[in-house]
């Protein structure tokens, strides 16, 4: 049924949304303040979705999308809309979960900082991490994203949010896949052999490290491997080129999961580096790293900023990752211990210590949970435990900077935080709004008041946004600094 709507907001998949019949409709496509006309079908979750058939009024803020697959494509919802409306949408949407989840308490969000360019202006190329999926298609394969709401690839000849060079790189591979008539894998990966094909390009250095996965190493990826290296190689062989490295990862197991255990180098290099806020950080096959390394660039110097008052001194770092945010700190001249649980992360951050010559007790590196490390953080518990020497300020803490995964921080984590170890600042650092809205209800009234809520556009032309909230405790402790 084709009805006239009237978008008003955003939600967090970056849908138009606009009511009919006093029920939310939601319609992929729109710009709040256009008026439309859709086709309403149902949801599978039971809500009402609309198919965008004619847009009625326009939005100003509507664009040309800079993607010819924009649309079917899932990569992303926001290419329609002009980058500096992206921005306000992104803060509104935010404060709108704040408000709903902290209401009198909620702070006020400040505007976007968005990714920087060099001309000021949209940005694209920014995703120095690049990936295809494969699937099956004629005599070998496909190679692309996911459809919108689907597990089925949509053939791509192009990716402008991805580095340039990325892209290059995958559609060498892609061809020789495709000469060598390897086929592409099913949505589960239970049949089939090529199932991703990722790609990093070092904002930096221009290296590029290309892995490609598979469920099982056979025969004919020899000659992929061969055409791969010529295919990347420079024309003239006196040519200046930025050094390459390609892998081989191995996942035969069904499910989402990008990597599989196994990786091994079939030539080049075995890293790359990459460098944010003066710190280097040593970049392997299937570490987790930045995808947006212009934009973490903003993201670190954030966190710096809120930490810049040299009387804070010892800085607890949780959820580290490889150290993105441990590193510049104690290049800074703090003491910081990170914490993660992730053993390939860690192992990442001791190297890049090792790169950037910071040894203790300017950084310290505890691989284990947060919540197994808990009362050794607190004091109450003998390093002995864990195999690794004591720092002398455990269990007094100036700061604490947290990065948890995406479901958030987990409640009694937050509260032992809070409580327990009751910092002078807390930098809370999310990649999910929902999440943070959730965790940060739980805070106000215990001792911490919002000083700052930044969201930054980690990822253009969508409805993802990373946030640095700070806060600060506003009851004294003796010697302590608030």
């Amino acid at each position: 049924m084709d009805t006239d709507l009237l978008i008003t907001s955003v939600n967090a998949d970056g849908d138009g949304v606009a009511t009919f019949e006093g029920r939310t409709v939601t319609v992929p496509g729109t710009i709040p303040g256009e008026r439309v006309v859709a086709a309403l079908q149902r949801s599978r979750e039971g809500g009402l979705t609309g198919a965008l058939t004619r847009i009625l009024v326009a939005s100003p803020h509507r664009v040309t999308p800079g993607c010819r697959h924009f649309g079917p494509c899932g990569g992303c919802t926001w290419q329609h809309i002009g980058y500096p409306e992206q921005l306000r949408l992104k803060q509104r949407l935010l404060q709108g979960l704040l408000d709903a989840a902290l209401g009198a308490h909620a702070p006020s969000v400040r505007l976007t900082l968005g990714t920087p360019t060099l001309d000021g202006g949209t940005p694209w190329g920014y995703r120095d991490k690049v990936h295809f999926a494969f699937g099956p298609g004629g005599r070998s394969l496909v190679m692309g994203h996911y459809r919108r709401a689907s597990r089925t690839v949509l053939p791509v000849e192009e990716c402008p949010v991805h580095a340039e060079e990325g892209n290059r790189f995958a559609f060498v591979v892609r061809d020789a896949l495709a000469r060598a008539r390897i086929r592409g894998t099913t949505a589960d990966g239970e049949d089939g052999i090529a199932r991703h094909v990722v790609v990093r390009v070092s904002e930096g250095t221009g290296e590029r490290l290309g892995t490609l996965v598979v469920t099982e190493n056979v025969k004919a990826l020899r000659r992929v491997t061969a055409d791969v290296q010529a295919g990347i190689a420079p024309g003239d062989p006196g040519a200046s080129q930025p050094r390459v490295g390609f892998h081989l990862n191995l996942h035969d197991r069904p499910g989402s999961f990008l990597f599989g255990r196994d990786t091994r180098r079939l030539f080049g290099l075995g890293e790359v580096r990459e460098q944010v806020a003066g710190a280097s950080y040593l970049v392997s096959p299937t570490a987790f790293f930045q995808t947006n390394v212009r934009a973490a660039q903003v993201l670190v110097r954030e966190v710096l900023d809120a930490l810049s008052d040299a009387r804070y001194r010892r800085i607890l770092d949780l959820y580290a990752g490889v150290g993105l945010f441990a590193l510049p700190l104690a290049r800074e001249g703090r003491m910081v211990t990170a914490v993660d649980e992730s053993r390939e992360a860690m192992a990442g951050a001791a190297a890049a210590l090792r790169v950037n010559r910071i040894s203790e007790p300017s950084c310290r590196l505890i691989a284990s949970r947060v919540e197994d490390a808990m009362d050794r953080l607190a004091g109450r518990r003998s390093a002995r435990d864990y195999g690794s020497p004591a720092g002398p300020d455990e269990g007094s803490w100036d700061a604490v900077v947290l990065d948890p995964p995406r479901q958030g921080c987990p409640p009694h984590v937050l509260e032992w935080i809070v409580h327990t170890l009751r910092p002078a600042r807390i930098v809370y650092v999310s990649c999910n709004p929902d999440a943070l809205a959730r965790d940060l209800a739980g805070v106000p009234g215990a001792s911490y008041i919002f000083e700052r809520v930044q969201p930054i556009d980690m990822f253009p032309h969508t409805a993802h946004v990373e946030t640095v909230v700070v806060l600060k405790r506003i009851e004294p402790r003796s010697g302590g600094i608030c």
